[in-house]
């Protein structure tokens, strides 16, 4: 497998100019999705123009400065996808979140230092594991090693700490809580979950909102009960 990607072929989501070199950088293989996922390269040198090449990227890396979930990063086609975070030690001393704005566009929302190693992941499988006890994956490929009462289900989000994974507030999918949409024509929005709808077929469950529309629950990120419990940004455009 290459790890370059011809310009024109690179995902819509991606918030870098269609025009310029004919080569890009494809993102590694990980838990995000290629079209999901922008290499830290391109957040690097062309979103946030801390460098102007690669090669500077490479020497920024090597000092140890850029962290992505509060791990030192050591690779530039690493792909970082939604709700992952990005800390610039000092003298830019930037730390940013990883959001889907109006446009369906993977975009970079500034938080606060506090905040740069903590985030909010949804779970997207549930099974038992040998011993009883509970093992659940998340959006970002994460997996974690629950006792077997714990009551976490497929769609619900965890808010957990960095690098070292734990869980200090679950939030489950139900009514009234507030959910960020990572998909669909309302993609980037932030609004209040009504309730929950089964589908007993093929076709995916949807969650249907306070404000009026519906989406399917794949796209639903509960991130809080009043508030969101991480700056997202929600509604900006680029």
């Amino acid at each position: 497998m290459t790890f370059r990607l011809k310009r024109r072929a690179m995902p819509r989501a991606w918030t870098v100019p269609r025009k310029g070199s004919k080569w890009i950088l494809r993102p590694r293989p990980g838990p995000h999705a290629q079209d999901r996922s922008i290499p830290l390269l391109l957040i690097l040198r062309d979103l946030r123009h801390v460098v102007a090449s690669s090669r500077e990227a490479r020497m920024l890396l090597g000092s140890g400065s850029v962290r992505v979930d509060a791990k030192v990063a050591d690779d530039l086609a690493r792909g970082l996808g939604l709700m992952d975070t990005l800390s610039l030690a000092a003298p830019l001393d930037q730390h940013f979140r990883v959001v889907t704005d109006r446009r369906g566009k993977l975009a970079l929302v500034a938080i606060p230092s506090t905040e740069a190693n903590v985030k909010i992941a949804r779970v997207r499988f549930k099974h038992t594991t040998r011993g009883g006890k509970v093992e659940v994956t998340l959006h970002d490929g994460r997996n974690l090693l629950l006792p077997a009462n714990t009551p976490y289900h497929v769609g619900d989000s965890v808010k957990i700490e960095l690098p070292g994974q734990k869980v200090v507030e679950h939030l489950p999918l139900r009514p009234g809580v507030l959910a960020y949409v990572a998909g669909g024509s309302h993609v980037g929005e932030l609004a209040r979950v009504e309730r929950v709808e089964v589908r007993n077929s093929s076709q995916p469950n949807l969650v249907h909102f306070k404000e009026g529309f519906s989406t399917v629950k794949e796209y639903v990120y509960v991130v809080g009960d009043a508030a969101p419990g991480v700056t997202l940004g929600a509604g900006v455009d680029r």
